[in-house]
């Protein structure tokens, strides 16, 4: 018993031993890459915050999901460079930006609104990917007349009517949320999330993206069950266009199914497979894009 055990615990020692050294790989590896982008900084009445802006045409606002950051926001819509211009943020506290107030989604609106006004942009369509949603739906609720087309790509949804409960914290637990915990907790992604273990690579540098991933579980996530009545999406005016996956596990296609008929205007694209990420369909996608901005 004594070697079983000792066998047991040289296992997890190894298997420690050997994720933090991808770990730390992985992190030089995200550094270097966060090195390429050519990232700007607005200075806005509240603080910082970081952006790319690539591209030209017709404005895209891309918002990030969780474990985002300007990276991720610009990699979702980097194939339509050619056609739009590419206008990508980091959230309240990823990757540089810092937080307005209590850092909810309708502070996020408002912080959109003033980036867009620092950029002398009037309106844009709004794409927004998973936890970024909420925020994104905000804004058009708050910001019609700058919204010309709304896009949810895999995205969080009001639910179809107001919840008797909800999750106050919808989010990894907090102390997974390091470089190493990531790492150690990669292998289960897959069977958990629908994602592939080599996604904990993109999150990196996790600790820059910490404060951000911690205000989407205690605030961004929970916000559209909270404040279900200030969520009224029956009233946006522009043209909505939700694509999602039936098999994604992580914003579940079912509360997406029932949302759907809320929104006015609504084009809805769903997919039978790729998941969280809609992998495997992105010609479809470019396809329902072209068509969404081009009409």
């Amino acid at each position: 018993m004594v070697w079983m055990i000792l066998g047991v615990l040289a296992l997890v020692l190894s298997y420690v031993a050997i994720q933090g050294v991808r770990a730390a790989h992985g992190l030089a590896r995200a550094r270097r890459r966060l090195s390429t982008y050519d990232v700007q900084t607005a200075k806005l009445s509240y603080g910082d915050i970081t952006y790319l802006d690539e591209g030209t045409g017709e404005v895209i606002l891309s918002v990030h999901g969780m474990f985002g950051g300007y990276d991720q926001a610009y990699e979702t819509v980097k194939t339509r460079r050619s056609k739009n211009r590419l206008i990508a943020p980091s959230r309240f506290g990823y990757l540089g930006s810092d937080v307005k107030g209590d850092g909810s989604p309708k502070e996020q609106a408002d912080a959109f609104a003033e980036l867009l006004d620092f950029l002398e942009i009037d309106s844009v369509f709004v794409l927004a990917t998973s936890a970024g949603g909420t925020p994104a739906i905000r804004f058009a609720l708050e910001y019609p007349q700058r919204v010309k087309g709304l896009i949810l790509f895999c995205s969080a949804m009001p639910p179809a009517r107001k919840p008797e409960s909800y999750l106050h914290y919808q989010g990894p637990p907090k102390a997974l949320m390091s470089d190493l915990a990531m790492y150690l907790i990669s292998p289960l992604f897959e069977p958990l999330m629908g994602l592939p273990s080599s996604t904990v690579a993109t999150i990196q540098p996790v600790s820059e993206r910490k404060t951000g991933a911690i205000l989407d579980g205690e605030r961004t996530n929970p916000d559209m069950e909270k404040h279900f009545d200030q969520y009224p999406v029956e009233s946006l005016n522009m043209p909505t266009l939700i694509l999602h996956a039936k098999d994604d596990s992580v914003a579940g296609f079912e509360k997406t199914r029932l949302a759907v008929p809320r929104f006015p205007q609504c084009t809805f694209v769903a997919f039978e497979d790729g998941g969280h990420m809609m992998a495997g369909h992105g010609r479809e996608i470019d396809d329902a894009l072209n068509l969404f901005l081009s009409d």
